[in-house]
């Protein structure tokens, strides 16, 4: 009896540039728990290899993930990778890798970002640091989570910029390398932070910062730090 050829496509070897990627993947989700940005397994961290993606399983606490359990898909959502089922936010992963030239996205439930979703449609210019944002940062309307229409929104939110608020959600921000995603990430719940604290004075309105000093903050933040 003649036996039937599968049709799965063989997984590709844990080769050194994925494995490297998969541990800075794993060590930047713990990060957002042991910072707080994140509570027990929500939010989720990727990083892209070419055209394959790592991303953090759906529902396994970081602290429980080592080499073996590596995940990869391919830009359109097949798994290539490992058998833990992959995040269920896999279509904003997948949709700011198709759309933008980032290297590495982390979404977070944080605190302060999450309570100012729930109020405003965009964070105002509170601080300078919203020109590593691109701008002021624009809030995604409510969506289902795990779903296209919540990709679809957050693309539009993140037009000419590199993080956005979800409401009633959380964030989402990307980089050229985790280290840059993770660092803007938290930066953004810090801004959040600043802003609730400053309008919660009563009977004070908090300054912001005007157009064109954004514009010279970004081309300062643009030479920023040591160059090798």
């Amino acid at each position: 009896m003649t036996q039937s050829r599968s049709t799965r496509q063989p997984q590709p070897r844990l080769t050194h540039p994925l494995r490297q990627a998969w541990s800075r993947v794993v060590s930047t989700a713990r990060r957002t728990t042991a910072d707080g940005l994140v509570v027990g397994t929500s939010g989720n961290v990727s990083a892209r290899v070419g055209d394959t993606v790592l991303v953090t399983p759906s529902g396994v606490p970081y602290d429980r993930l080592g080499p073996r359990d590596a995940v990869a898909v391919d830009l359109e959502g097949q798994q290539l990778l490992g058998t833990l089922k992959p995040t269920s936010e896999l279509p904003m992963h997948l949709a700011v890798y198709r759309e933008t030239d980032a290297e590495a996205v982390v979404h977070t439930h944080a605190v302060h970002a999450t309570a100012v979703s729930t109020l405003v449609d965009e964070l105002p210019a509170i601080h300078y640091m919203t020109a590593a944002l691109g701008g002021p940062v624009r809030v995604a309307p409510y969506a289902l989570y795990g779903t296209d229409e919540l990709a679809d929104a957050m693309l539009e939110a993140l037009r000419d910029r590199s993080g956005c608020l979800l409401r009633n959600h959380g964030t989402v921000v990307h980089g050229a390398t985790l280290d840059q995603a993770y660092d803007r990430t938290a930066q953004l719940e810090w801004m959040c932070r600043v802003w609730l604290t400053a309008v919660s004075v009563p009977g004070r309105v908090p300054s912001l910062i005007p157009p064109e000093e954004l514009r010279r903050a970004a081309g300062k933040l643009s030479g920023y730090g040591q160059k090798g």
